[in-house]
């Protein structure tokens, strides 16, 4: 079976919302969490500095197709929500080694 890696960054301050959103579409999913994570991206940047003060986070898991696919929907349910808080999601297919 293929997996997926898919990647989420938000700003720190939908998180939770993003968090709680997959982990009820998806029961029992397993990721990695990266709570404060610093960049700067097309509109803004995120620091943490006296400036820049926001941060994002990121968050990734490996999963099956169908599951990816979920994951791009909560998070674009998430993105209309919360238009301007710079959500940003990636999808990559496992290398076969």
């Amino acid at each position: 079976m293929n997996r997926y890696r898919v990647e989420i960054i938000a700003n720190q301050s939908v998180e939770e919302d993003i968090t709680e959103l997959l982990e009820e579409v998806i029961p029992g999913l397993e990721y990695t969490l990266l709570p404060s994570v610093q960049g700067k991206g097309l509109h803004s940047k995120k620091l943490g500095s006296n400036t820049w003060p926001e941060q994002n986070f990121l968050m990734f898991a490996y999963v099956s197709r169908e599951n990816a696919i979920k994951i791009k929907e909560a998070v674009r349910q998430v993105i209309l929500r919360f238009p301007k808080e710079g959500i940003s999601f990636f999808c990559v297919e496992e290398a076969e080694l």
